[in-house]
C-alpha cells in the first residue's frame, strides 16, 4: 500500500469585518491615549503602552492562513494566526463525509442547508477551487468550506465514493 500524503497552506483575505475592526480597536487605543494622558498625565503613555500592546497581539490574530494536510484518508486543518500560533480547527476521515460539491453547486444546495454550523476555512473569496463538504463533527453536523488545489482535491476524490463527490463541471 501506497501512503498519501498532501499538504496546502491557504491564506485567508480580509473581509469587511476584519477591517471594520481594524479600524475599531486603533481608535480606541488613541482614545484611551486621550482621555488617560488628560486624567492621569504620569501614568498615560504606561497605560497606552499596554493597552497598544494588547490591541497588536489581538489584531495578529485576524492574520489567518489555514493549512490542510491530507494523510492516508485523514483530513487536518489548522488555523496559524499571525504565522505564529497554530490551532487544530478540524480533523476527520474523508470517508465519513456525506458529500462533498463545490460550494456554488446548485444541486447539492438543500443538503447543505441542512447544516447545524458552516465553518469557512478557505480564503474567503469564492472561487473554481472551492468546495464544501458536510460531516458530524464534535457531535454538531457541519458544513466545512476549503479552497483545496488540484492535488489535494484527486486525493480526496480517489478516498471518496461517486456518490459522495460532486466535482464542478
Amino acid at each position: 500500500m501506497v501512503d498519501i500524503f498532501k499538504e496546502q497552506l491557504i491564506k485567508r483575505n480580509p473581509s469587511n469585518t476584519d477591517r471594520l475592526i481594524k479600524v475599531g480597536v486603533i481608535a480606541g487605543v488613541a482614545l484611551v491615549f486621550f482621555i488617560s494622558m488628560s486624567i492621569i498625565p504620569a501614568f498615560g503613555m504606561v497605560i497606552t503602552v499596554a493597552v497598544g500592546f494588547g490591541a497588536y497581539i489581538f489584531l495578529g490574530r485576524l492574520k489567518r492562513e489555514y493549512e490542510y494536510s491530507f494523510t492516508n484518508g485523514e483530513l487536518d486543518i489548522d488555523v496559524i494566526y499571525n504565522r505564529s500560533a497554530r490551532k487544530r480547527v478540524f480533523t476527520g476521515n474523508v470517508k465519513n463525509f456525506e458529500l462533498m460539491a463545490h460550494v456554488d453547486d446548485s444541486s447539492h444546495q438543500n443538503s447543505f442547508a441542512s447544516a447545524n454550523e458552516v465553518k469557512d476555512y478557505s480564503s474567503g473569496t469564492v472561487s473554481d477551487r472551492s468546495y464544501a463538504f458536510l460531516t458530524n463533527y464534535n457531535s454538531k453536523r457541519q458544513k466545512i468550506i476549503i479552497e483545496p488545489n488540484n492535488e489535494l482535491l484527486e486525493a480526496i476524490a480517489k478516498t471518496l465514493t461517486r456518490t459522495k463527490f460532486y466535482p464542478k463541471k
